[in-house]
């Protein structure tokens, strides 16, 4: 989430690629001299069968809160907590917040001379819309 979503969005990139959607279970494929160990979104492990990684719950945050055409706003980082902010085509404001720490952090949503105070556990991620 930290490099792939929140980093790439604070950079102003357009795209947040995750570049295997799809591997099995040899990490096949990839691209000669890539990775030989990364894992997509999902790896297919016998026919039908495949497990869900962490990429694959990347893309659903991600994709479920900040639709097609939302605008990258800016945010601040409070204290240990990374995020990212967008408006959507709805007009709403998605705001994604990830706690790398291992403690409960307590933190402020500002906007528009609005606050909203809430807390976020230890390694986790959410999303607020408003």
């Amino acid at each position: 989430m930290k490099n792939v979503i929140i980093g790439s969005m604070r950079n102003w990139s357009k795209v947040a690629l995750e570049w295997n959607l799809a591997n099995d279970a040899s990490f096949n494929p990839h691209t000669t001299g890539g990775c030989t160990e990364c894992k997509g979104a999902i790896t297919i492990t016998s026919g039908e069968a495949f497990t869900k990684n962490v990429a694959y719950y990347i893309i659903g945050q991600a994709s479920k809160f900040v639709p097609q055409n939302s605008q990258r706003i800016a945010s601040t980082q409070p204290g240990t907590l990374s995020t990212v902010a967008f408006t959507r085509p709805d007009g709403k404001i998605a705001l994604i917040v990830l706690n790398e720490g291992d403690n409960t952090e307590n933190f402020n949503i500002k906007y528009n001379s609005k606050t909203a105070a809430t807390s976020l556990t230890g390694k986790s991620v959410a999303t607020f819309v408003f």
